[in-house]
């Protein structure tokens, strides 16, 4: 044990704090039952504490216990099999579960379903903020995000199953204008991950993929009296770690975990591109092959102007990055996400939430600030169901419960968003390659109705702030205008009653001057983007 003078911190009979090198299977013994356990990482496996988490999965099954526990997770986290929160299924380990998306731990969303735990689903972006405002004994975080929301108390308050009673979310007014004060929780475990550690605790990220809010977690935790738990790949003789490196201290490290075999992503072992070590070459960023979701990235493209900033959301958005890059269009605006990438190039696939040839990354909770603030010129996001007065589902379907991830913050607060999907889903097919659309054979389940589950983003409220929303589809695009939709261009080869108005719950109003969609989006070649960019400013 090393020890660390700092006056807060817990301390033994000789009065400093102790930090505790020991297996994933000791630091797990140190977690009670009924715990408020706070596990760091993103999506597939960026800076998730896995060996841990392997480990009080491992306890569970053999002891019972701990037993009761409420997870906190920031981003969904997991394989969508078994891993990150997954390693929570197993009935009665698990009491409460409070995160953005609980899509990539499908048996956390049969649990909720089932109504076994107390199921919330909160904006990406208010989890992580109010780290801050744990570490700090604030009263919770006070915002507008979520308001109209199924978020907002007066439409759901994030619950998404029949036990979530209590009221994480109060509305609340200052000088006149309505806010939601998401309320304080206690956080008894803290389980982060870091590269190295030195014999005194100090961890640094170095080829972590994320960085999240680990600062902000640990010292959380501690504010609470709770425990720090932090997985590394490697240790290093104290002093050696440069100190502008460390991203979590030693004082407020009491157990560290040593996992040799860690890997990057859970489906990458490391890439030094990820960690922002090296540049790749654009010849490496992956193009997107000529299909329906390439020709809805490319129509949603067709938005960017030079110099914007830009958010790119998951599903079928997550594309515009690669073509882009096809487009050579990179270097003529900056591409962010949600994780904290400033710049370069947001991946794709299993590993997507990271990035490469970023110029810069910053902890999550900042990068939020920024987007709270406005600072978004367009964001790219999806859609899964939309109403006739625009506003948009991607929460619930029933006995689906995919969450928000960052979609409430960046949707409620950027200047423009322009939602991307296919029209229909479900077997969708279409032939194009000649300038022209044909649907070979139209999605079973229809995105265009009456009534969504969950308002995930609400049209008025944007509306009445001024803020634009364009949905864009393989055969059509529509805007939100005045309360509604209007149709506003179709791609050559469609009929608008037959493959669009028949297929739609509700009659959006349609343009007295109807544009056709450009033919260039249904040809294999680049489009020549970069050529015909104005600028704005």
């Amino acid at each position: 044990m090393v020890p660390v003078n700092t006056p807060w911190a817990p301390c033994d009979a000789r009065g400093g704090h102790y930090m505790q090198l020991v297996s994933a299977e000791e630091a797990v013994q140190h977690i009670p039952t009924g715990a408020h356990v706070l596990v760091s990482g993103s999506g597939g496996g960026h800076a998730v504490p896995e060996k841990v988490l392997e480990a009080l999965e491992a306890r569970y099954l053999e002891s019972g216990a701990p037993g009761a526990l409420t997870l906190i997770h920031v981003v969904g986290i997991g394989d969508r099999v078994a891993t990150g929160a997954a390693r929570f299924r197993h009935e009665g380990m698990l009491k409460r579960s409070i995160t953005s998306a609980l899509i990539d731990s499908p048996p956390l969303i049969a649990l909720a379903t089932a109504d076994k735990i107390e199921s919330y689903t909160l904006p990406q972006g208010v989890l992580s903020q109010i780290m801050r405002d744990l570490a700090a004994g604030r009263p919770g975080l006070i915002t507008r995000t979520g308001l109209h929301t199924f978020i907002d108390p007066r439409h759901g308050g994030g619950r998404q199953s029949p036990s979530a009673r209590e009221d994480l979310v109060e509305l609340i007014t200052i000088d006149g204008k309505e806010y939601l004060r998401f309320k304080p929780f206690p956080i008894t475990v803290a389980i982060l991950r870091g590269t190295t550690a030195d014999e005194d605790g100090n961890v640094s990220m170095e080829q972590e993929a994320i960085f999240g809010e680990m600062l902000a977690s640990a010292q959380a935790a501690r504010r609470n009296g709770g425990i720090v738990i932090v997985q590394v790949k490697r240790m290093a003789k104290r002093g050696t770690l440069p100190a502008k490196s460390v991203k979590i201290p030693g004082i407020l490290v009491d157990y560290l975990v040593v996992d040799p075999d860690q890997r990057q992503t859970y489906a990458t072992d490391y890439n030094p591109a990820y960690a922002g070590e090296i540049k790749a070459p654009l010849h490496a960023l992956k193009r997107l092959p000529f299909d329906v979701r390439k020709i809805v990235a490319r129509r949603a493209a067709m938005e960017i102007v030079p110099g914007a900033i830009l958010n790119l959301g998951a599903g079928i958005s997550t594309g515009i990055s690669a073509v882009c890059t096809e487009e050579a269009i990179l270097d003529e605006i900056v591409l962010t996400n949600e994780q904290g990438f400033i710049g370069g190039a947001p991946l794709t696939g299993p590993d997507s939430g990271a990035s490469q040839n970023y110029d810069a990354i910053v902890d999550q909770p900042s990068q939020f600030d920024f987007y709270d603030g406005g600072g978004l010129d367009v964001a790219f996001l999806s859609f899964a169901e939309v109403d006739p007065a625009g506003n948009v589902n991607i929460s619930r379907f029933g006995s689906k419960i995919v969450g928000v991830g960052g979609f409430i913050n960046i949707s409620q607060n950027a200047r423009k968003v322009v939602f991307s999907g296919t029209f229909t889903s479900g077997g969708l097919e279409i032939a194009a390659g000649d300038g022209a659309l044909r649907i070979v054979q139209e999605g079973r389940h229809r995105k265009f109705v009456e009534r969504i589950e969950q308002v995930c983003y609400s049209a008025p409220f944007a509306q009445s702030e001024g803020r634009e929303a364009l949905f864009v589809t393989e055969r059509c695009v529509f805007r939100a205008v005045d309360g509604q939709l209007e149709l506003i261009e179709v791609a050559p080869g469609i009929d608008v009653e037959k493959h669009i108005l028949s297929l739609m719950a509700f009659h959006p109003r349609v343009a007295p001057q109807l544009r056709e969609m450009d033919a260039r989006l249904f040809r294999p070649e680049p489009m020549g983007l970069a050529a015909g960019l104005q600028k704005t400013r």
